[in-house]
């Protein structure tokens, strides 16, 4: 079986902190950002040190370490640094839904008129536990997407899947299947380019790297890479009318694939049940001076001062074959059916 990548465990529990692998510079460094405080962790997701899965795993470290900040104040302090460390890690990045789902379930935990002790030991047990199940949910999602896909096929994906790359991966491998990979760079931090083609050639899967502006071309009969099986992404978010949100470039891809005939398939755990309607969600926008930079180098001409960054786009139903689950897959216009306890 393959070994365990360097991006799977990228966020480590000290005593008193959190580490965090950077990944603006992961491969050619690597270097751990120091969180001491849930604010700190929030600033490292907002700054982008981690993304992905990176801030729910990042957000449980982080109330865990507030736990045990708190564990000699009175009970009522102890719970309201927790509700506070919360309310900074949810907005650090509110495209995504994980951080908010990882946060509300910790605080639903807390054991009310307890004493310090208690709800210290509750907050650690609880964000432990949610950052075990976000892997096994994970695990479910890729045995249900590797069931979808055929042995040999060749799958473009977008930006950096994280822990459901990882596990597709050893999905595949159990059930006896090899795909090859074609990823997108991922402007402008180069995601795709860093972490997913690194992890998959780490991962020992063949990976040939494109720009996000070829993703037409390789997508149409014309294509000299060869045919396009399956386009599989991750999705931020979906909502209950069937929308995904994710990296910004995906919505070209799945349109594409969808003009060639080519089949595309969102994972996420689950569908977002807060969020009824593509207009429930929030797309994040970043600043502009971000596009004209790669890497924190610029590299758009001096002369030009404006960008435009919006870090995510919107997949309307239409677009997408199937969103995956770790219930199974479901089309757009069914997915609601998730948190009715339907099968796919």
């Amino acid at each position: 079986m393959t070994g365990e990548p360097v991006l799977d465990r990228s966020v480590r529990i000290e005593q008193d902190a959190v580490l965090i692998l950077d990944r603006r510079d992961f491969p050619h460094r690597q270097e751990w950002v120091t969180a001491r405080s849930a604010a700190e962790v929030a600033e490292a997701i907002r700054a982008m040190v981690t993304q992905s899965s990176g801030p729910a795993y990042a957000a449980s470290a982080a109330l865990i370490i507030t736990a045990r900040q708190v564990a000699s104040k009175p009970p009522e302090t102890a719970r309201t640094t927790l509700i506070e460390a919360g309310a900074l890690l949810t907005a650090a990045r509110p495209t995504n839904n994980a951080v908010r789902d990882t946060v509300e379930a910790v605080l639903a935990a807390l054991p009310q008129e307890a004493d310090t002790a208690r709800i210290v030991a509750a907050a650690e047990d609880a964000a432990n536990a949610q950052a075990e199940a976000y892997r096994a949910r994970s695990r479910a999602l890729a045995e249900h997407a590797v069931a979808l896909l055929p042995d040999g096929s060749r799958l473009l994906t977008h930006c950096w899947m994280d822990t459901y790359l990882i596990e597709l991966v050893r999905a595949a491998e159990r059930a006896g299947k090899q795909y090859t990979y074609v990823a997108t760079e991922t402007r402008p931090y180069l995601q795709g380019a860093r972490l997913t083609a690194h992890t998959l050639a780490e991962m020992g899967q063949e990976v040939t790297l494109i720009t996000d502006g070829m993703v037409a071309a390789v997508l149409s009969p014309q294509s000299t890479l060869g045919r396009i099986d399956a386009v599989v992404t991750a999705a931020d978010r979906v909502s209950m009318d069937g929308h995904v949100f994710n990296k910004v470039g995906t919505l070209g891809a799945a349109v594409a694939a969808r003009a060639f005939g080519v089949p595309y398939y969102a994972l996420v755990q689950a569908p977002d049940d807060q969020a009824p309607t593509a207009a429930d969600v929030v797309v994040e926008e970043r600043d502009g001076d971000e596009v004209l930079h790669t890497l924190t180098e610029r590299t758009a001409s001096p002369l030009v001062t404006r960008g435009h960054y919006p870090a995510f786009d919107v997949t309307p139903p239409e677009f997408t074959t199937l969103i995956v689950t770790d219930r199974g897959a479901f089309e757009p216009a069914s997915v609601a059916r998730y948190h009715e306890g339907g099968a796919a």
